[in-house]
């Protein structure tokens, strides 16, 4: 005889589902599976990145004095404005993609398609931005000097300015970036993406020729704020420790202070990036398939709910970036 399990009416509705399993359809499902295990991928990044910046936490840079430009403002420093800028349209294109969502649920193609457009938008303005975002943090904003221990020193005013080390550099007896008469030679003009970069020599000179200048350790103080050096302080390091400049930041140097916070920044926002990425050419299908009235003859907009949910979670994870990344 055949053994036999009797199943309960109510286990049959439960897990018997077919296509829908605790009443929800088998590609939402395997959305959220794919939401959860992606979730634990970014939160061992984040935990590795809160890790490394305890073990460091003295030398660590300050967010706040990494990320100050905004794109075709030239000079005009305001502290992580532009990456709220860039958060601001993460949540803009999570609403838009609510709205569709719901749109959806009423069938209605036009909202669908309206809203779909915007998510689209926001998603990939924020792509533009984190490029501009990702290309001033490689080229620098006031670049630094590296010691022969590998310390990261930057040049700052008696009045508490960091200065560029273009500013303060001297080539040739001029003023770098300084026009030249044409029988020198050569001569510079601001913005050209040709120039030289200036050496230790040429920002020592600059360096020793204004009594203004001091130099700051990334090592933090006492009182929670990195050290300032005293003018003889300053000067011995130039001499004895100073071993080249740094002009923004790689996988190995990094003007703002230890080279794996440049590592992690590349590391986590790049993750995040290829995630939106992935999810903008996701979006975009699915706005073409509602255009072309794929889902309305299907009679059910789940597609967009299933996309609504990546997109949210892309959104959550640069929440968390945004705090711990840029505002801990």
């Amino acid at each position: 005889m055949d053994a036999t399990v009797a199943k309960t009416g109510t286990e049959d509705s439960i897990w018997g589902g077919g296509q829908a399993p605790m009443k929800v359809p088998y590609g939402k499902m395997m959305m959220w599976f794919f939401i959860a295990s992606d979730a634990l991928t970014f939160s061992s990044f984040l935990a590795a990145y809160g890790l490394s910046r305890f073990k460091f936490l003295d030398i660590w840079p300050i967010a706040e004095e990494v990320f100050i430009e905004i794109p075709f403002m030239h000079g005009v420093e305001a502290p992580l404005i532009y990456t709220a800028f860039m958060t601001f349209l993460l949540i803009f294109s999570s609403v838009t993609m609510v709205l569709a969502v719901d749109a959806g649920h009423h069938k209605n193609k036009k909202k669908v398609t309206f809203y779909m457009m915007l998510t689209i938008f926001g998603g990939i303005l924020f792509l533009v931005s984190q490029a501009f975002e990702w290309s001033g943090f490689i080229k620098g904003s006031h670049g630094a000097i590296e010691t022969s221990g590998g310390q990261i020193v930057q040049v700052y005013n008696t009045e508490g300015e960091h200065i560029k080390l273009e500013d303060i550099a001297i080539v040739n007896g001029h003023q770098y970036k300084e026009g030249l008469d044409r029988q020198d030679a050569t001569w510079f003009m601001e913005g050209d993406d040709d120039l030289p970069t200036v050496n230790l020599a040429e920002v020592t000179t600059g360096f020793k020729a204004n009594e203004d200048l001091r130099l700051r350790l990334p090592t933090t103080g006492e009182n929670g704020k990195k050290i300032m050096l005293s003018r003889e302080a300053s000067l011995n390091l130039l001499n004895t420790r100073a071993a080249g400049v740094v002009q923004g930041a790689n996988l190995t140097h990094n003007e703002y202070g230890h080279p794996l916070f440049a590592d992690f920044f590349f590391f986590i926002t790049g993750f995040h990036g290829f995630h939106v990425t992935i999810g903008v050419i996701l979006n975009i299908i699915i706005f073409i398939n509602v255009l072309v009235g794929t889902y309305e003859k299907r009679g059910s907009y789940l597609m967009v709910e299933k996309a609504g949910l990546y997109w949210h979670f892309v959104d959550l994870v640069w929440v968390f970036v945004f705090t711990f990344f840029y505002l801990v």
